[in-house]
């Protein structure tokens, strides 16, 4: 009897990553099997394994076609693109979408007091770096000249052990670089997770299996991006109230039981929603202004 076809999907094993992915698929309905001693995941209601991995991995194993997805950090792909590509080696792949986590910045930083007065002042300078096709990509781009040693953690002591004059690593809040005697001087790159796809064309049993989860996927994002807004208006500023609302989306209006002169009004906003919004609809003589999280969307 043949098996039936399981799509696969690469993630990371452990790190940043690793949480923010298992909730985004388990907020699109997937049950994980997830154990920290398997590789391999399975869900139990729809026909996908989860491969964890290094993120490092991933890039190549959808590139190869030995994952049909993959959730990586953008730092990652393109430095594994870039690598791949100098190597003569399968680059190519699909960016389905993009996803709103992990986000974070490749930047160059060198130590406290250094004279940094523009890119020409890191000319000739040696840097640490895990990313050092990204780091050559800006070098190039402005004309200068650098060495770099490569190094896959600690990168930050580099310079205080004398192995680098500064170093090239990602940054999120800046607190590791300040722990260490740092100051962030050039932003390379900025980064967040994507959704990846092999460019092998997949059976049709598999693209059925994606064709059920991207939206859930994009509708997970859409929704995490979006808000719910009610309130009760007066019915003759509707149109100076429409105008306040945030987002492409047209308000539903809607009669309010026993009153005339309001109407409830409801929207979907796609952008903040500030306080200084809500002021402003009150001041128009709206009330019970509710601004609430959006769970799933689809359509």
């Amino acid at each position: 009897m043949t098996p039936e076809p399981r799509l696969r999907i690469a993630m990371q094993k452990s790190g940043r990553l690793s949480d923010d992915t298992q909730a985004l698929l388990k907020r699109c309905g997937l049950k994980l099997n997830v154990s920290d001693r398997r590789l391999l995941a399975h869900v139990a209601n729809m026909p996908i394994d989860i491969m964890r991995v290094r993120s490092s991995d991933i890039p190549g194993l959808v590139m190869d076609g030995v994952c049909d997805l993959g959730i990586v950090g953008d730092n990652t792909l393109e430095e594994a693109a870039l690598e791949r590509a100098l190597m003569a080696q399968k680059s190519q792949y699909i960016r389905t979408t993009g996803l709103n986590f992990g986000g974070c910045r490749l930047s160059i930083a060198m130590p406290e007091g250094f004279d940094y007065q523009g890119i020409d002042s890191l000319n000739g300078l040696r840097f640490a770096t895990t990313y050092p096709q990204l780091l050559n990509r800006f070098a190039k781009a402005n004309g200068i000249n650098i060495e770099f040693c490569l190094l896959k953690g600690s990168v930050e002591v580099a310079p205080r052990v004398g192995l680098a004059d500064g170093i090239c690593d990602l940054v999120s809040t800046g607190a590791t670089l300040e722990a260490n005697g740092l100051v962030e001087v050039e932003e390379i790159f900025r980064s967040k997770a994507s959704l990846i796809q092999t460019v092998t064309a997949l059976p049709a049993e598999k693209q059925a299996i994606l064709d059920t989860l991207l939206p859930r996927i994009q509708g997970v994002m859409k929704a995490k991006e979006s808000k719910y807004i009610m309130l009760h208006a007066p019915k003759d500023k509707i149109a100076q109230v429409s105008a306040l609302m945030p987002g492409k989306e047209t308000p539903t209006i809607l009669p309010l039981a026993g009153r005339d002169d309001l109407v409830a009004v409801h929207v979907v906003a796609t952008e903040t929603f500030f306080w200084e919004t809500m002021e402003q609809l009150n001041a128009l003589g709206c009330n019970s202004i509710l601004v609430m999280p959006i769970e799933k969307m689809m359509g």
